[in-house]
């Protein structure tokens, strides 16, 4: 018999693998940060003892989630500016706002009140775009989350960076000091098509081709951005990208709002995927993606909550019983986006568009342990008939009991053990108030 550092024994464990696999009565062996055994109870605890044993009697364990797209920092900026549009809200408000007080203390706190949210709601791997995103890095090695980290680049000086040249060499920074970390991944990430010029676009994917990581950027979120970059480049805005040499399987969108059928059959050819982000896209009224003729295309689309100036929350959980409501909504259909599809957005393909899909997303031998384990014994999730409806329509993210990420417990009986979630909110609540003085004044 083998000796492993944990085995979870016990519950209904959902595999999220190529065949939605479902085991009634499963258990999961992990030895150091590797799933090494899963199947039917009796049969791993007669392979493997473990030094730790977690029962997952009457528990859903399912692999953690996957936010493919937030700006973790902005909790500092929840609630700051709502019910505006998007380039009213964008120019007006948070642009001033972060140029005069974003810094590296508001990029560690936001950051850290963000980590403590996503795991106690399930999340396991987040994808970042934001400012001092060093400061983003060092707070979820420390954490314990799996994440994939860019610096927002600008034609204009943002606060981490006077010019496009230092925004593209402080990614190259983060590139080479981040390279070996087993939970940290770099990548290189324009903010946008109307806020990069042509020629940063270029010079960023040359930073991305030369380390092969992946690329990605804001596109397409609503009419009038599509209507500006159509007038800016002379054509279509995909067309623009496919032209310069951008789209190809490392180039991944956020939003995809106006994308047409033209633009959709471009990246399914080119092999892009897009990050799906309702509740924001709902919020900021920028419309709702064509999410059904995108996976009918066969583009991989996952899942990502935005950050929280613009949704307002980082639980994925609501993030996608609102993705699978609102598709069958738009499209007069209830039998499109169904429960069991819109998980696979939140962990097998999310895995799949960041470029992590041999590691993570599923549960499988091999596979890093990124395992989250929720509690069905309450009165919302009982009874159950079908797993995929409660995760989707059912569960929330505070029914989360224990989160492992990379083997390692992060969270056990809603407890975080590697944040101090008292300290990160009232820091952030410090600069709370810094910011609001900087706008009265």
């Amino acid at each position: 018999m083998q000796e492993v550092d944990i085995i979870i024994s016990g519950g209904r464990v959902l595999t999220s693998d190529k065949k939605d696999s479902i085991i009634h009565t499963g258990s999961i062996a992990i030895d150091g940060d590797t799933i090494v055994g899963i199947g039917r109870s009796k049969e791993i605890e007669t392979r493997f003892s473990g030094r730790r044993t977690i029962d997952a009697h009457d528990c859903l364990v399912m692999p953690g989630l996957i936010n493919s797209h937030t700006h973790a920092a902005m909790t500092c900026f929840r609630g700051l500016a709502d019910d505006m549009e998007l380039m009213d809200w964008l120019n007006n408000y948070i642009f001033p706002a972060e140029a005069r007080n974003v810094d590296p203390e508001l990029a560690c706190w936001g950051s850290m009140l963000a980590c403590a949210e996503m795991i106690k709601s399930g999340t396991t791997t987040f994808c970042d775009m934001y400012l001092f995103e060093d400061e983003t890095a060092q707070v979820a090695h420390q954490a314990g989350m799996r994440c994939l980290l860019g610096e927002g680049l600008f034609d204009f000086p943002s606060p981490n960076a006077k010019t496009p040249k230092e925004g593209l060499a402080y990614t190259r920074m983060l590139i080479e000091k981040w390279a070996d970390d087993p939970l940290v991944n770099i990548m290189v990430e324009p903010h946008s098509l109307y806020t990069c010029s042509p020629q940063l676009i270029k010079d960023a994917k040359a930073l991305a081709n030369q380390y092969n990581v992946p690329f990605a950027t804001h596109f397409l979120e609503n009419k009038m951005e599509a209507k500006q970059l159509k007038e800016k480049f002379g054509k279509r805005a995909t067309a623009f990208l496919r032209d310069i040499g951008c789209l190809d399987e490392r180039f991944f969108a956020f939003h995809g709002v106006c994308m047409d059928e033209e633009d959709i059959k471009i990246f399914a050819d080119h092999g892009c995927k897009v990050v799906h982000n309702p509740e924001s896209n709902m919020k900021l009224a920028s419309g709702v993606a064509p999410i059904s003729s995108m996976l009918e295309h066969g583009i991989t689309v996952g899942l990502g909550t935005d950050g929280c100036a613009s949704n307002n929350n980082l639980d994925m959980f609501g993030e996608m019983g609102t993705a699978a409501k609102l598709e069958k909504t738009e499209m007069l259909d209830p039998t499109v986006m169904s429960a069991k599809t819109v998980t696979r957005m939140a962990t097998r393909n999310g895995a799949r568009v960041l470029g992590m899909g041999d590691i993570t997303g599923s549960l499988k031998t091999g596979m890093k342990a990124d395992i989250i384990i929720i509690d069905l014994n309450k009165p919302h999730l009982t009874p159950m008939y079908d797993e995929y409806s409660h995760i989707v329509y059912a569960a929330g993210g505070s029914d989360v009991e224990t989160v492992i990420i990379n083997g390692r417990i992060v969270m056990e009986n809603r407890r975080l053990l590697t944040i101090n979630e008292d300290e990160a909110m009232e820091r952030v609540r410090k600069i709370a108030e810094r910011i609001k003085g900087s706008l009265e004044t």
